[in-house]
């Protein structure tokens, strides 16, 4: 009926107005009146509509309301003669509301709750959320939010490190720790979840007769704004509050940082090395922020579901540790074993994820089957050839000194011994024991 412009306008000013007070026909047309400066021809007859699609008043979802309103208008009879359109008189300022609450997240219901329960102003939350888009453009790192790095991985793209600096991290905790997590991530997911680790993920898959492994591509990396703000939404927060904590914990990387990474040259790396570019030059989850791990494993419950529900079909178990999808079970798995991988790869390809096939395997008991680095033949346990190198640095530092043992050239040697130490007695205490035992003849400075 109306210039595209024109409608949008009308219909975010009559969507703030039909929010503001009363949810009855009479009500939402008095305050359309009041709204505009003349009543036009088809304001009862949108109310009406709007009734009848929202029972409720949707105080979450202003924006949802006025693309709905904007549709209405646009879909009414076009009259012979179109009246001028009606020009905004007053905007009507609603009060916000938290939606539908299905886990105890704190109820944040406008952007100032926002600010308030972050203990920031106004104005540096925004600044914190990027509002105004400057991380991915602006030359100077002091006006970023992030600090940037990247690891080399041999035959496949660079992993991109990016490190939100210490009032961004601190916003972040507080919204991990907060909102997070106290939503639950699905049963089959490992990773990053209290209670879990990669202990327990090995631990599902002992003595199986097949072990099939699969792991997902960038996963962090390809986990889009939408989904992030999805799960804020589903939470119940506002349209509003949950686009600026999807902002606080989503990222674009700065072009420069990208140009700087080193260009494979074979082939399939070129082409993974342009997805990953791709992916990271839209808002995605960054590595290194404390809130990616967690809203991964939300982002991936759908695929968790499907994958849990495919394995229980083949009489199997499935788990998944990060970016790595574990299938064990018997001869059924054994004999469909490509067909699985190539549903696997379907259905996360439809849940937003991208299967990278050359990091899947298939273990039979005849060899050994490794689930996160843990051999599960028989029982959990770390590889032998691990041990026995632990042991031989750990013997080798007693004699000669612990120097010449650090050949990686370890910051603190004697807490990396440890931290790997610590690693082979949770999987198997027995062992552990031993090398804790050789670790005490060693002499320190």
């Amino acid at each position: 009926m109306y210039h595209r412009g024109t409608r949008r306008v009308l219909a975010r000013c009559l969507a703030h107005a039909f929010l503001a007070g009363a949810w009855n026909e009479a009500a939402l047309v008095r305050r359309g009146r009041g709204a505009l400066d003349t009543r036009p021809p088809w304001l009862l007859p949108v109310a009406r509509q709007v009734l009848e699609a929202y029972h409720r008043p949707p105080l979450d979802r202003p924006r949802e309301l006025a693309a709905y309103i904007e549709l209405a208008i646009d879909r009414l009879p076009r009259p012979a003669a179109l009246p001028a359109a009606p020009q905004v008189r007053r905007w009507f300022v609603p009060e916000p509301a938290m939606g539908r609450m299905p886990w105890p997240v704190p109820g944040l219901p406008s952007v100032r709750d926002l600010a308030d329960f972050l203990q920031l102003g106004q104005g540096d939350l925004a600044w914190l959320a990027d509002a105004r888009h400057l991380e991915r453009s602006v030359p100077d790192e002091r006006l970023r939010n992030y600090r940037y790095a990247w690891l080399p991985r041999g035959d496949r793209p660079a992993r991109v490190i990016e490190s939100p600096k210490q009032r961004l991290k601190a916003a972040q905790r507080r919204v991990l720790h907060e909102i997070l997590d106290r939503i639950p991530a699905h049963t089959s997911a490992h990773g990053f979840t209290r209670g879990r680790s990669a202990l327990t993920n090995a631990a599902e898959h002992v003595s199986q007769r097949v072990v099939v492994r699969l792991d997902l591509e960038d996963f962090f990396a390809s986990i889009a704004a939408r989904r992030v703000y999805g799960i804020f939404r589903t939470a119940g927060y506002p349209e509003a509050v949950a686009h600026v904590l999807t902002a606080l914990t989503t990222n674009v990387i700065p072009t420069t940082t990208w140009a700087a990474l080193p260009r494979p040259r074979e082939q399939p790396q070129i082409v993974a090395h342009h997805r990953l570019g791709r992916r990271l030059a839209t808002p995605h989850l960054p590595q290194g922020a404390p809130t990616s791990p967690a809203l991964a494993n939300l982002a991936a419950f759908g695929l968790d579901r499907r994958l849990g529900g495919l394995a229980t079909a083949l009489g199997a178990t499935y788990t998944r540790y990060a970016d790595d999808l574990t299938f064990s079970g018997g001869g059924l798995l054994h004999a469909r074993a490509g067909e699985i991988r190539a549903l696997v790869t379907t259905i996360a390809g439809e849940e937003g994820f991208t299967v990278n096939d050359r990091k899947s395997a298939l273990m039979t008991r005849a060899g050994r089957q490794r689930v996160c680095g843990i051999v599960v033949n028989e029982r959990p346990n770390v590889p032998r050839d691990e041990y026995d190198r632990l042991r031989a640095i750990l013997h080798n530092a007693a004699r000669h000194g612990p120097a010449a043992e650090n050949r990686a050239g370890a910051a603190d040697f004697r807490a990396h011994l440890l931290g790997r130490i610590g690693w082979v007695e949770s999987v198997n205490p027995a062992r552990g024991a031993k090398l804790r035992a050789r670790f005490a003849r060693i002499a320190w400075d």
